[in-house]
């Protein structure tokens, strides 16, 4: 695990775009996992100003993200599809059919969540998965006591993963209460993680998830058991590490 901290959220986001700019002109036809929520954000725009004034190109590219919300449809403003389509895809040259993404309006979500997991297999397993961690050890939808041999499913969320989202909701009372995530044997098999993390209130969760004990209780303490995990952090959510 190699850990870098940077002064501030832009180094943060600067040195993801780095290095998600280097994987894919090692392999053009990266398969990259992404995340959503606000710590991304930065990495996105830097990304999208590398592929308009240094053209790099995301033509061969196939995504596959963590998580959607169950019950929101593409077209919802607070749905993880709409936050790509608006905060990233809509700006870079991707193909439409190399975005996958959960359906949140599924009719069958145990079939959907099989076919996911077989898309992702289809493609030869992710080469670089971008993460987030909530203030609970959540790593996509996987909430505290998420089995380390969980799959692409269906999850209820936690009380502090639902009043942490409520932000982008007019109340709680309209933050979905289930999700589609991957599951952490899914990202325990990819082939890099890069995980990014900014503010003081992450620094306790980024100690207990990188230097406590392993434990389901911590679904982020799993990626002390990955083969290859880059983590970049600026100086508050690191200040434990030291």
């Amino acid at each position: 695990m190699l850990i870098i901290i940077r002064p501030n959220y832009k180094g943060i986001s600067q040195r993801a775009a780095e290095i998600v700019k280097k994987r894919i002109l090692k392999k053009p036809n990266l398969v990259l996992g992404l995340a959503t929520g606000s710590t991304p954000l930065g990495m996105y725009q830097e990304l999208i100003k590398m592929h308009k004034t240094q053209g790099l190109n995301f033509s061969e590219v196939t995504t596959f993200n963590l998580d959607e919300y169950l019950g929101l449809g593409p077209l919802h403003s607070q749905s993880y599809f709409y936050y790509m389509q608006e905060n990233f895809f809509k700006f870079i040259n991707i193909k439409q059919k190399n975005i996958f993404i959960p359906n949140g309006l599924t009719q069958s979500p145990e079939k959907h969540c099989l076919w996911y997991e077989q898309k992702i297999q289809e493609k030869g397993k992710i080469d670089l998965q971008i993460l987030g961690i909530g203030r609970n050890g959540h790593l996509g939808f996987n909430e505290p006591g998420s089995s380390f041999e969980s799959r692409t499913r269906v999850i209820n969320l936690d009380k502090t993963t639902i009043a942490d989202n409520a932000r982008f909701f007019k109340n709680i009372s309209q933050v979905p209460k289930q999700a589609i995530t991957m599951g952490l044997k899914t990202i325990a098999r990819t082939r890099e993680c890069l995980l990014l993390a900014n503010g003081s209130h992450k620094a306790e969760i980024i100690y207990k998830a990188l230097k406590s004990p392993i434990t389901e209780n911590v679904p982020g303490s799993i990626l002390q058991k990955h083969r290859k995990v880059v983590v970049l952090l600026d100086k508050e959510s690191g200040k434990d590490l030291n």
